[in-house]
């Protein structure tokens, strides 16, 4: 019997609203996830993804937040790890914000609102895609 790979995971999730960022936690915690940060904003995220970076497997980010933005704290998250996957979740569905998104290196992208389902996929194609350390 092998080991589930989402069972070893430390994720990060990053969302200013607590009905969503609860449901994500909800949804981690039930497929399996071995460790769950929550913050409430980029600010926030980036304090916990300094002290914990080198724990951190995987970000689960907002797009839209107060003080700072999950494009910002992406591109501070890749300064200083670049191979992070960012799994970006957002309310945010045109086609010019989606591309936006890539282009500025956002792994994977969830349109809100999202089912656990969702979720589920985007963590095991990401955690497939990771690169050993």
């Amino acid at each position: 019997m092998s080991i589930d790979p989402l069972s070893l995971m430390n994720v990060l999730v990053v969302e200013d609203q607590m009905q969503t960022r609860n449901m994500i936690h909800d949804v981690l915690k039930t497929i399996g996830v071995g460790h769950i940060y929550l913050a409430v904003d980029g600010v926030e995220a980036f304090d916990v993804f300094q002290q914990a970076d080198r724990l951190i497997d995987l970000v689960i980010c907002d797009w839209n937040m107060p003080r700072m933005s999950g494009l910002d704290l992406l591109a501070k998250i890749r300064a200083r790890n670049p191979d992070m996957p960012f799994l970006m979740v957002t309310g945010r569905a045109d086609v010019n914000s989606v591309k936006s998104a890539k282009l500025q290196g956002v792994d994977a992208y969830i349109v809100k609102p999202f089912t656990g389902g969702q979720i589920e996929v985007k963590l095991r194609v990401l955690t497939k895609k990771k690169k050993p350390a």
